[in-house]
């Protein structure tokens, strides 16, 4: 696993082997930020990372000059690598040890990105409850964007709020956002 691109480019993270990840690909993510740099500021937004794992996807935004960046996972593991982690580059990355769904039902925070990568077995039903919760609490700024991660074999243009999707090998990246006309 590296850092992509900004301050700390080229990077090399080993996380330990035994944690309960299955890290978003170089490709993909490389690509899921193309997409983000034409739309955002990175050092003018708030990022809520949730299933979290390693931090792959924080550090990223971190490295681009974000500074307030929220983890969000259940695996103490996780929590600890990425608290580590975020301290060996002083990062400005706050971790929460807690099972998503119910940080989400009481969440106050609002970000312009909330990133997800739930576990790809989850069924239709649990990957639907993260733009539930998100949308029915208000966690996105007005001009945010909830991404999440999930295979090919899942859909999920069916949801509210969905706007577009990208496929990126096995990876698949869904966006929902809150409708422009509403």
């Amino acid at each position: 696993m590296r850092i992509i691109s900004g301050l700390y480019k080229g990077r090399k993270l080993t996380p330990p082997k035994n944690l309960p990840v299955r890290p978003t690909t170089d490709m993909a993510k490389e690509a899921l930020f193309n997409i983000l740099n034409n739309r955002y500021y990175f050092d003018e937004i708030a990022v809520l990372d949730l299933f979290a794992g390693t931090g792959s996807i924080s550090y990223e935004f971190a490295s681009r000059g974000t500074e307030q960046i929220t983890c969000v996972d259940q695996d103490f593991g996780c929590i600890k690598y990425i608290n580590q982690t975020a301290e060996t580059f002083n990062m400005p990355i706050q971790t929460i040890k807690s099972d998503v769904f119910k940080f989400l039902e009481q969440a106050t925070l609002k970000a312009s990105i909330i990133f997800a990568d739930p576990p790809y077995a989850f069924e239709t039903d649990a990957f639907s409850k993260i733009p539930e919760l998100v949308f029915a609490n208000n966690l996105l700024e007005d001009d945010g964007i909830l991404i999440v991660e999930h295979s090919k074999h899942t859909d999920l243009s069916d949801l509210e709020h969905f706007s577009f999707s990208k496929s990126y090998g096995g990876n698949m990246f869904s966006f929902f956002e809150y409708d422009v006309n509403e």
